[in-house]
């Protein structure tokens, strides 16, 4: 019976006013121009097209050409127009609706309040009564006038919003889509005339459009979260999803509480992750004075940094694992956080040590230990004034080199990269039609590589590009093609257009990996705009087998994204991709049945979606932080971060370096690997090289020592961590850690957790 629970009637009765409602879809976006409207007009030609009856009401184009065409020829239902402080107003027509009856009513600005007289006070009101009537309805908001965020983009940008919607109301929608649109998109849009009837200038400066941005991108990806953890429930899944961290601190009524609260909050708010604190007390025993007073202060704390707090009982000191591990695994942690351990060996013995007993427990749970060295360093958070971190600028005579490296920079084409949760999101569809845009306006723009897979739409997005022969290569009798990066350079477009960045190349090629191609043909100064999905970057390669069983083959190093001018998301929920799917408009029919029931399940796409809107999201924050913004969605990070990743020659030496990698990314810091095996060198050389090219590439530092036993490398790993200046190690989950966590006392140790369910899986994709 796993996987089914008995419903409440509140449950029931939901679920049948559903039944006997219409769909409800919301199209979100940053600001206005992000192309909302422009995707519901388009998906309500695409209805129409398959026999459903579509109507418009209180639809505004602004007049903007490409949202106009996509007007065509749906039938448009007359709004009731009226004049608010000048300007002229839409309201919806409903007793005009109810009369006509459509299957689907398309309608723009979800967060509009109506006339005084109007039937119901607000344009979501109106809405909800379509719905009732069994009218599906699809709208557009603009993410800062969701009453969620209001304050918060009001707090980063000083932007005031007249009207906005209930906190609920994305829940209320079937389907939530966002439309991303990178601030370079948007300026350009508005440079050239195509964002007309926006008053408001402050929204369009950049750092206010990346700041509202990435709000759409975190918003959508708490949604998508939501419907995560209700999917898993509903299928009895336990344990993590792999998609989003969840940090549970546990702490005590002490003076250095609040440092354990404000070290998990800021895991959690770099990691994307919710807060959770909890305290172990005996019942049985009133507080002392002091520890109530302790008591208060954390509490309030724990609610300023938005996380939730609770008191587990306890009645001795070796039952504290048990209850950890129990509520851990209740409330889906990823990682526990806890103090070092200030007994003696003798107290260690008698009373049973806490964080033994806590690795003894968990399978699929990391445990990080915090370093209290507030006393010899003091406080460790600062905002994140990048500025601050840097030495003032001075003026200087540039040297030669750096004349010709500013030369070469200036010389490099621009670089734009579509990203997608999964194959068929639209990102080929999406990298075609830009280029068509960019034909007409007179650029040259050429197809250097193209996979459309047999998909009809996207075949029909060619239009009148210029696709540019593959080169023919021999390998092993056999004549295969790639993409001509020789004949792309001899032509020398201004744009060319690049599918499938981790795509390998026929061994005998100049290259191994495409994205290498595309980077020769930026130094040539002609500019790429590329594809890639999410499961294909480098450091989530773990996290999508995780989340899907399936190990990818073919990686692109993060850094690919971060050399990028732009990165935009192309986002698709799973119910719509699916429904692609069904329709053969991703892969052949004979090949559909199986791709839903692998990597295509619903559980996958909604944790693969979610990993794609944190991962943009994140990449949005980098690039507002290089702006020096004075303020971050992901908060601040410590001063002087070290990272140092220990591996042995029986860890997952892998994985812990693209954790490594990870953390080091998140909080802005140096990292290093250090890889000790007992035996010669020669004995690990493949290995070796291999661990090693994974750490250059993805930027750390790499170092091999050898031991002449095992029970050496603990001492070795702590001594070379303290040379670095670590403040954090990174370790694998095994017999060494016991002895090693003592001897790192000075340092926040993450032991990183053995997760049984990814070593089941045999799956490979490239």
């Amino acid at each position: 019976m796993d996987g089914f629970k008995r419903k409440t009637p509140e449950e029931i009765l939901y679920s049948i006013s559903k039944l006997h409602r219409g769909s409800f879809k919301i199209y979100i976006g940053a600001v206005s121009g992000s192309g909302k409207t422009y995707h519901m007009l388009r998906e309500g030609q695409n209805l129409k097209q398959q026999g459903i009856d579509v109507v418009i009401c209180a639809v505004s184009t602004l007049q903007r050409p490409e949202t106009v065409e996509q007007l065509g020829d749906l039938e448009r239902v007359p709004s009731i127009h009226w004049i608010k402080d000048g300007v002229e107003q839409k309201d919806l027509n409903l007793d005009a609706l109810l009369e006509r009856n459509p299957e689907v009513v398309l309608v723009d600005g979800l967060a509009h309040c109506n006339r005084a007289d109007a039937r119901f006070p607000s344009r979501l009101d109106d809405i909800k009564f379509l719905l009732s009537n069994d009218i599906s309805v699809i709208t557009t908001v603009n993410v800062y006038e969701l009453e969620e965020a209001m304050e918060v983009a009001h707090k980063l940008t000083g932007i005031e919003v007249g009207h906005c919607v209930p906190s609920d109301t994305l829940e209320l929608a079937d389907e939530v889509r966002l439309i991303d649109a990178t601030p370079e998109t948007i300026l350009n849009r508005l440079e050239e005339g195509n964002l007309k009837g926006n008053k408001d200038t402050a929204l369009f400066k950049r750092g206010n459009l990346g700041v509202l941005r990435e709000l759409a991108l975190r918003l959508v990806a708490e949604d998508v979260n939501d419907s995560l953890e209700e999917h898993r429930e509903q299928m009895g899944i336990l344990g993590p999803s792999g998609a989003t961290e969840r940090i549970l601190v546990t702490t005590q009524y002490h003076w250095n509480g609040s440092i354990y609260v404000r070290r998990g909050q800021q895991i959690a708010k770099r990691l994307n992750g919710d807060l959770h604190v909890v305290t172990l007390r005996n019942f049985n025993k009133p507080l002392t004075k002091e520890a109530a007073t302790f008591r208060r202060s954390i509490m309030k704390l724990v609610q300023k940094v938005g996380g939730k707090f609770e008191e587990l009982p306890f009645r001795n000191r070796r039952s504290i694992p048990q209850i950890l591990v129990d509520y851990a695994i209740a409330h889906h942690v990823t990682r526990i956080v806890l103090g070092h351990s200030k007994q003696t060996q003798w107290q260690t013995l008698i009373q049973g040590s806490v964080i033994n007993g806590v690795l003894k427990r968990t399978t699929n749970i990391d445990v990080f230990l915090i370093a209290d060295r507030a006393s010899q360093e003091g406080e460790r958070i600062l905002p994140a004034h990048i500025h601050s971190l840097k030495e003032p600028y001075k003026y200087k005579r540039l040297s030669k080199q750096e004349v010709e490296a500013k030369i070469e920079k200036i010389k490099r084409g621009k670089f734009k990269v579509y990203i997608g949760a999964a194959p068929g999101v639209g990102k080929t569809y999406t990298m075609l039609r830009e280029g068509n845009d960019l034909l007409k306006k007179g650029i040259d723009v050429k197809i250097g590589l193209l996979e459309t897979h047999g998909r009809k739409e996207t075949v029909a997005q060619i239009g009148e590009l210029e696709i540019i022969p593959r080169a023919e290569i021999q390998y092993q009798g056999v004549k295969l093609e790639e993409m001509d990066t020789e004949g792309i350079i001899r032509l020398r477009p201004e744009v060319v257009l690049v599918d499938e960045l981790a795509h390998s190349n026929v061994p005998s090629s100049k290259h191994k990996k495409r994205y290498e191609d595309v980077l020769e043909i930026l130094e040539a100064g002609i500019s790429v705009i590329a594809t890639v999905n999410v499961q294909h970057l480098e450091s989530l390669n773990d996290a999508v087998e995780q989340i899907t069983g399936i190990r990818v083959m073919e990686t692109v190093p993060d850094s690919i994204l971060r050399m990028a001018d732009e990165v935009q998301l192309i986002d698709v929920a799973p119910a719509a991709l699916q429904l692609r799917m069904r329709d053969g408009k991703i892969y052949a029919m004979v090949k559909v049945d199986q791709a839903l029931n692998n990597f295509f399940k619903t559980g996958n796409l909604i944790a693969l979606r979610e990993l794609a809107l944190r991962e943009i999201a994140d990449d949005v924050d980098e690039r507002l932080e290089s702006m020096e913004r004075k303020s971050s969605l992901r908060g601040p990070w410590r001063r002087k971060e070290v990272i140092y990743v220990c591996v042995t020659e029986i860890s997952q030496a892998d994985r812990l370096i693209r954790r490594g990698f990870r953390i080091a990314h998140r909080l802005k810091a140096a990292w290093h690997v250090s890889f000790i095996a007992v035996g010669g060198a020669e004995e690990w050389k493949q290995k070796l090289e291999s661990l090693e090219k994974l750490t250059i590439r993805l930027g750390g530092e790499f170092s091999y020592q050898e031991v002449a036993n095992r029970n050496q490398i603990p001492q070795v790993f702590a001594s070379r961590a303290s040379e670095a200046g670590a403040t954090q190690i990174i370790v694998w989950k095994d017999a060494l850690v016991k002895r090693l966590v003592p001897l790192a006392s000075t340092m926040d140790v993450l032991i990183v957790a053995d997760y049984d369910m990814w070593q089941s899986s045999g799956n490979r994709v490239k």
